[in-house]
């Protein structure tokens, strides 16, 4: 308790007016107003940002061998053996090989099985 009470008592209403009114005389005299704004001519930056899918905003820039942003996402859409020359897991390699191991003939009724309507269906 003794602690307590040596402790400083705040300032009286007059005095801690008076330091008030000195905190903002002070902080007045540093201020500085700025009335002009303007862009840091050193400083590259695009006021607004670009729309990548519109295509007025594509126009301006050259078609060259370069992965633009919308061919990155048309080649990773693709499925893996369009992407890959050959698999890149275990579990690609079952089925990687997809195209039919003998000739597709509609001729032969064996292998060829198409959709027919009956009068039931109908």
């Amino acid at each position: 308790m003794a602690a307590r009470s040596a402790e400083k008592e705040p300032p009286e209403p007059v005095q801690q007016n008076g330091l008030l009114c000195e905190r903002v005389r002070k902080e007045l005299q540093c201020q500085q107003l700025h009335t002009q704004c303007a862009v840091n001519p050193l400083h590259c930056v695009h006021t607004v940002t670009k729309k990548f899918m519109s295509w007025h905003d594509n126009i301006d820039e050259p078609a060259d061998g370069k992965p633009l942003f919308l061919n990155l996402i048309h080649h990773a859409t693709l499925e893996p053996t369009k992407k890959y020359s050959q698999p890149q897991s275990e579990s690609q390699e079952i089925g990687w090989n997809t195209p039919p191991l003998i000739h597709m003939d509609h001729i032969d009724c064996r292998f060829y099985f198409p959709h027919r309507t009956t009068d039931i269906a109908k």
